[in-house]
């Protein structure tokens, strides 16, 4: 029998934190600063401390456009065109805000730079409750419609748009993330409501769906670790999935049942929810769980 002091040394793993409660499987959803002018079927774009709330709906469209610090909003440069259910994307130095209703749907696209808004180059197809992705100068706008869901996919370089491949599954109301070469389309007011694709730069590709199907979600992230949050099928729920490229998982709940939200965010551990249905104000934070330490002994 080997002797102890002959047993040759072997590593140990010591954990810092419970793994089920670390990382996105031990995010939570905390309450942040309300916004100055409560709004659903609102745009957002950015990131969890340097966001943009754009446009949206009180009891009649609004123009309204406010900066979230991390802590609090301020109100910056209005859009030109009050509009509820648009797109956009970007950040809060260089955005861009796209289709929606006005009076009637419309393909009306603005270029945001910091501190104001200026009209640029329509869409080609007018639309409202798409989806959209990218960072300007560059992208992507995609689904919508109003009474009859389109499948129409544009890109956009910076000064034009341009008519690309079709989603596979024409619906408005969807969900969507990524960027210009890489996004993610999900859910919607169409059949199947749990079904997600894949833009690869030149198509559309079906992958896993839902565990929930949705419309009017709030969503956030790149196309590998993205976040959808909230929406409805009839009734609003708080919902929560995320998404790591292959399959999308159930983490925690908002803290409160919300629909037509605004979504902003890096990734899937960290994201914004604000505003949404019943012309809410509240905003929640999500951040993820503490990170696993290991130390290696010999």
């Amino acid at each position: 029998m080997s002797k102890y002091k002959e047993i040759k040394g072997f590593k140990v793993q010591t954990l810092a934190s419970d793994t089920a409660a670390s990382g996105i499987e031990g995010a939570t959803w905390a309450s942040g600063g309300a916004m100055n002018t409560a709004r659903g079927y609102l745009d957002g774009v950015g990131i969890q401390t340097a966001a943009l709330g754009v446009s949206g709906y009180t009891t009649t469209n609004v123009a309204v456009v406010e900066q979230y610090n991390g802590t609090s909003w301020t109100e910056v440069g209005d859009v030109n065109t009050a509009r509820e259910s648009l797109s956009g994307c970007g950040t809060i130095t260089a955005a861009i805000a796209f289709g929606g209703y006005d009076t009637a749907n419309t393909a009306k696209t603005e270029s945001w730079n910091g501190s104001a808004w200026t009209e640029v180059n329509d869409l080609n197809t007018a639309r409202t409750g798409l989806a959209g992705a990218g960072v300007q100068p560059a992208a992507l706008a995609y689904g919508g419609g109003s009474t009859t869901p389109v499948a129409i996919t544009e890109s956009w370089d910076g000064t034009s748009w341009t008519e690309v491949s079709d989603l596979n599954t024409a619906r408005n109301t969807l969900g969507g993330f990524g960027l210009q070469p890489a996004a993610i389309a999900f859910g919607g007011a169409t059949s199947p409501k749990q079904q997600t694709e894949l833009w690869n730069g030149s198509s559309w590709t079906e992958v896993n769906d839902l565990n929930t199907g949705r419309a009017n979600s709030g969503s956030t992230g790149p196309s590998t670790a993205g976040l959808a949050f909230g929406g409805n099928t009839g009734t609003n729920f708080a919902n929560t999935e995320s998404w790591d490229g292959t399959n999308w998982t159930e983490v925690a709940d908002l803290s409160s049942a919300v629909t037509v939200n605004g979504g902003a965010g890096a990734s899937s551990s960290s994201a914004l929810s604000f505003g949404g249905s019943g012309v809410t104000a509240a905003t929640e934070e999500w951040t993820a769980g503490n990170a696993v330490v290991t130390v290696t002994t010999s």
